[in-house]
């Protein structure tokens, strides 16, 4: 059985940081494509970040480039998203997903394993 765990959330004040962490059970990460996404109340599932299989190469959301940092250890079997520089636009509920996809990808659509998600709450 899959499952992917978000932690790290919590309430952070605007210029902050925090960094979230997605650990993966019943399945080797390094054979998936991963991406963070986040939900904000009474929006829809955004694209966050995706990361190549090996972690070469990533993709960002423009409201994130260069504020967060999507990185993984396969060997551990974990992902992690350093946020900083927070901003109360970043206030949501993140998720960790797992994609089959070769390549990366930033359509949610494409991915197969989500998390249960973890709220991140920045204060102006």
């Amino acid at each position: 059985q899959v499952q992917l765990v978000e932690s790290g959330g919590g309430l952070a004040q605007a210029g902050g940081s925090l960094r979230l962490s997605c650990a993966a059970s019943g399945v080797t990460i390094g054979n998936y494509v991963m991406g963070w996404f986040r939900q904000a109340p009474g929006k829809e599932r955004e694209f966050v970040a995706t990361i190549s299989r090996s972690g070469g190469y990533r993709d960002y959301a423009d409201s994130v480039k260069g504020r967060f940092t999507f990185s993984r250890d396969n060997a551990k079997n974990m992902v992690y998203l350093q946020m900083n520089s927070l901003k109360p636009e970043d206030t949501a509920v993140y998720y960790c997903a797992a994609s089959n996809s070769v390549v990366r990808t930033t359509t949610s659509h494409n991915y197969a394993y989500w998390g249960q998600g973890t709220q991140v709450t920045v204060s102006s």
